[in-house]
Order: C-alpha cells, then structure tokens, then sequence
C-alpha cells in the first residue's frame, strides 16, 4: 500500500500514480505519527524516560511494587485510547499483536530488574546501566536476521563493558550505600531483556496503530511484574502516600507518554539518529539523579562518560569510502 504523497518510483508516471488503489487505514501513519516532528517527538520522550529512575526512587518501592503498579496504572490511560484506535484503523494483525505481547513479557523483567537496580546504584548509574541493550540489540539482529555486526561494534564492546564495570563501582570506590555487584547483575539482565523488547517492537512498528502495541506491552508487562516481582519482593497494594503520587506520575509520565511519543518518532527517524537522541536518557537522568541528592565518586562519573561515548560511537553510521 502507498500513500498520495509518495514520491514516483523509477518508471512511473502520475496516470500510474492514480491508478493505484488507496492506502488501507490500517497502512497509514497514525495521526501523532503524522502531526508531530520525529525528533521533537523522540527528544520529548526522551525526556519523559529519563524520569523515570527518579520518580520511582522518590515512590520509596520495592523492585515489584514499582514496577508492577506503573504497568498497572498507565493502562487506565492506555486501553480507552487503544479502543478509540482500534475503531479509527481497525484491528492490528495478529502476527503484531504475537510481537506485542512477547515484547510486553520482555519489559515486564526488564522493569522489575532495572526497579531493583535503581534501588541498589542509584537511579542516576543505573539508567546508564540499562545502555548494555547497546550490544545486545545488535546481537539479536545478527542471530535473528543475519546482520553483520562491524569491525568497530566489535572493537568497542570491550570498552562499552569497561565503562559499565566503572559506572557501577565494580572497578574503583562505590556510591557509599551501593551494591556494585548486585547492580551490574540486575542492570545487565534489564539491558538484556530491553534489548528484546525493542527488537519486537521495531518488527512490529512503523504502522498505523500507535496506541494499540503499547497498550498490548504493557497489559503483558504488567502481568510479567506481578509474577516476577510478587515471587521475589513481593508486591504491595497499598504503598499510601506520598508514594502513589509518585507512582501515578511514573505511570503517566514514564510509561504513556514516554513510550507513544517514542513509538511514534522512531520508525520516521535514521538508526543511528533514533540511537543519539535516545542517549540523552542516561545524560538527563544521570542530572536528575544528582539533583535529588545522589553523590556517584568520580570513579562512577568516569564509567558513565565511557558508556555513553561508545554508545554514541556504535550508533555512528559508517564512512563512505571515496571512489
């Protein structure tokens, strides 16, 4: 299916043009997809992201109660918008809404995981932790669907791993109250299993339906969080306040509109542009971690430069040889 404002393939004239049969709703661009800037779009959600360690710090949660109830709370947004969207472009296909769900479980352990590093190394490291999805996604990508992997991904993932060992306090002093080694634990399962998640949802996306797959997440997201965090914090229903407060800000702020913006900004934009602007999330939230009164040592501060200078080189398209 085409859209009217497609530019001519090789060959083809306008009569050809209008003989074409008109785009299926189900094909085109969902308005926020249409309406927006793509890199406005994917900046803003950065922003949203990159609060998200905080908030939940700040709610004073366990890993499974943080990550279960801002699944839990963002559907009482999600699911009256997924049905509006549903009626507008119809139903997504099932094949879609298999990559959803598996998705959906995906960042249902990468939520509970990354909660736990929060509450182990900060929320300022452990944003920048979550940065080994780096390597992983590509790895994916090789095993899944055979791309290769180049010579300077190879070369930095030694670096990248460095840096990870440095901003976590593995290498050098900790944060005093830290636990490097559990946060390099439960950051590297989080990076892994978003890796996943954004793996099947970039099969997924780039369609009309916005709303729908990141409702479908999260419904399954929510579900994964109330098994894995109930066996292992446990899950506690009634945090008062001021933690629902926080936990609602989460909910809408980091799980809504973080991931509409996002979902509607990345299939318009470059890989490697999509993959700069997203690593203004562990710069943003590494400032907010420390405007709430977290103190990494240099040590720590170091690390996280490291990571996010050989993200920013991987995410690098590669130079065109001169003829």
């Amino acid at each position: 299916m085409t859209y009217r404002d497609e530019p001519l393939a090789s060959g083809e004239t306008g009569s050809d043009l209008r003989a074409r049969p008109p785009a299926d709703a189900s094909d085109r661009p969902s308005p926020l997809a249409r309406a927006g800037n793509p890199l406005v779009l994917a900046l803003a959600g950065s922003a949203c992201i990159s609060a998200s360690a905080v908030l939940m710090k700040l709610s004073g949660t366990n890993a499974g109660t943080a990550a279960f109830l801002r699944c839990a709370l963002a559907l009482f947004l999600l699911v009256p918008l997924a049905w509006r969207e549903v009626r507008r472009v119809g139903a997504r296909p099932r094949r879609y809404q298999a990559m959803d769900l598996g998705a959906g479980v995906l960042l249902g352990i990468d939520m509970v995981f990354w909660a736990a590093s929060v509450l182990t190394v900060g929320a300022s490291v452990s944003t920048v932790l979550l940065n080994v999805q780096v390597v992983v996604f590509p790895l994916l990508a090789r095993m899944v669907s055979g791309t290769r992997l180049t010579r300077r991904f190879v070369l930095l993932i030694p670096l990248m791993l460095a840096g990870v060992a440095l901003a976590s306090g593995a290498i050098g002093n900790p944060q005093p109250g830290s636990d490097p080694v559990a946060g390099v634990t439960f950051g590297t399962a989080a990076g892994v299993a978003y890796a996943g998640y954004l793996f099947l949802m970039r099969l997924g996306g780039g369609r009309a339906h916005t709303v729908t797959p990141v409702c479908v997440s999260t419904a399954a997201a929510a579900g994964t969080a109330a098994l894995l965090g109930g066996l292992w914090t446990g899950i506690d229903l009634n945090p008062g306040w001021p933690a629902w407060g926080w936990l609602i800000t989460l909910a809408v702020v980091g799980q809504v509109v973080a991931w509409l913006l996002i979902t509607a900004a990345l299939p318009k934009l470059a890989p490697n542009v999509g993959a700069a602007l997203l690593l203004l999330q562990p710069v943003m939230a590494f400032g907010l971690g420390v405007a709430i009164g977290e103190r990494p040592t240099v040590t720590q501060a170091l690390g996280c430069a490291l990571v996010i200078v050989t993200v920013w080189q991987s995410s690098r398209p590669p130079r065109r040889r001169r003829n």
